[in-house]
């Protein structure tokens, strides 16, 4: 399957895409978990965009078009992909457009995960996660605590609160969302294959993406 996923920073996008995967190996690209990883590495795309994830805000087109243009070439990429969280504004969804028509890929559908703003929050400000770039196992404090806390069960790894998932900041994420990115499902509603899904529960978004494309 080929796929985007749309909705707020908190939606379950991630989530999803890792149930999703496990169906067909395909590959979840996540621009954010792409840039958490150069950050951590310390590589030159990594201090370029920290300042802007640190703040909630987008990292630039021009970096984040770069990434994806190299990603989807990628050997894993063959049998499916689902793009989780990107694109983010119209400008790099228009790029996108003529990214995939020059790679000659046909995306099967784009949904967008419609959760409500208070359910996102509470989500966003209770999650951690493990610093290893390598894991970036997620967990929550209420509902899915590590079983030490603040280590990692999978690999070991402090785990933590990270800067752009503090109230100040998820509120600031979400303003930015709200201006620039809830836009796209009227784009993508005008462009087709497009589905809106409502609903809290990850399983029950795999299952209406399932049965949209009779999987």
């Amino acid at each position: 399957m080929k796929l985007i996923l749309l909705g707020a920073p908190g939606a379950g996008k991630g989530t999803v895409a890792k149930l999703l995967t496990a169906i067909d190996g395909s590959v979840q690209i996540s621009t954010g978990d792409i840039l958490r990883g150069a950050v951590q590495a310390g590589t030159d795309l990594g201090k370029e965009a920290e300042g802007y994830m640190n703040r909630g805000d987008l990292v630039p087109d021009e970096l984040i078009m770069g990434i994806m243009e190299k990603r989807l070439q990628e050997p894993d990429c063959e049998k499916g992909f689902l793009l989780d969280g990107f694109p983010r504004t119209i400008p790099q969804a228009e790029a996108l457009q003529e990214l995939l028509k020059k790679l000659d890929i046909d995306l099967d559908m784009v949904v967008n995960i419609d959760v409500p703003r208070d359910v996102i929050f509470d989500r966003l400000c209770t999650r951690r996660t493990c610093e290893n770039p390598e894991c970036q196992a997620i967990y929550n404090v209420k509902s899915n605590p590590p079983k030490k806390e603040g280590i990692c069960d999978k690999c070991g790894s402090p785990v933590i609160q990270r800067a752009d998932e503090t109230e100040k900041a998820i509120g600031h994420r979400l303003d930015v969302y709200n201006e620039k990115t809830a836009p796209l499902v009227g784009f993508y509603e005008k462009e087709g294959k497009f589905h809106n899904i409502t609903g809290i529960s990850s399983d029950i978004v795999v299952a209406a993406i399932q049965k949209e494309l009779r999987l």
